[in-house]
């Protein structure tokens, strides 16, 4: 007896989910101050520094080596230095950790140009302003000539301004990045102090 060939079981398609919303909105007036700079920024030149910086703070590459290089050459601190230096690479890794929580997509409005790559799509907190905020902070602390707060006014807006020049980032993910960055610097600068007292012979 013959028997009906048997009907494949129907396939389903899966629905793609939509991406989690970001949990910090991006305002309208961000777009248009991003914008405003951009065009304020005109001279190829300013795009050329603005790019140099941005690969000098890939990853914090630039302020990681720097910190090292202080570690070799300061001796008498070079504890301090180390120190400093992981407090630059604990900020860094705070603010991949917070991109990935808020998700805040980089910034893709015709008016604005993305004018360098970027390792991810991810935008809030710009880890170049936080990276480069805590090195200004804990490097400066060891610079008795400079100091914390004339290398923070040095150091910190350039690098802030070039992600706004380069198109990948809003106004709040420097601000953002900035305060985290201060703040995981002050957070290592307590801890270097405890454990250096705790070292110390009674």
């Amino acid at each position: 007896m013959a028997h009906a060939p048997s009907t494949p079981a129907p396939t389903t398609t899966p629905v793609p989910t939509p991406s989690a919303p970001a949990v910090v909105p991006v305002a309208p007036f961000e777009v248009r101050a991003l914008s405003a700079v951009q065009r304020a920024a005109g001279p190829p030149a300013a795009v050329r520094v603005a790019r140099g910086l941005s690969h000098f703070g890939e990853h914090a590459a630039g302020w990681l080596a720097l910190g090292a290089a202080g570690a070799l050459v300061d001796r008498a601190r070079r504890r301090d230095w180390l120190v400093a230096t992981a407090g630059v690479a604990l900020a860094h890794g705070a603010s991949i950790g917070v991109k990935r929580v808020v998700r805040r997509p980089r910034p893709d409005d015709p008016s604005v140009e993305v004018r360098v790559g970027t390792p991810s799509r991810l935008s809030f907190p710009s880890a170049h302003a936080t990276s480069t905020t805590a090195a200004a902070v804990l490097f400066g602390a060891l610079l008795h000539r400079v100091g914390r707060g004339r290398a923070v006014a040095v150091v910190v807006p350039p690098m802030a301004l070039s992600r706004l020049v380069l198109g990948v980032h809003y106004p709040s993910d420097v601000v953002a990045g900035s305060l985290l960055g201060a703040l995981v610097a002050t957070a290592t600068r307590r801890v270097g102090r405890s454990s250096s007292s705790a070292r110390r012979p009674r």
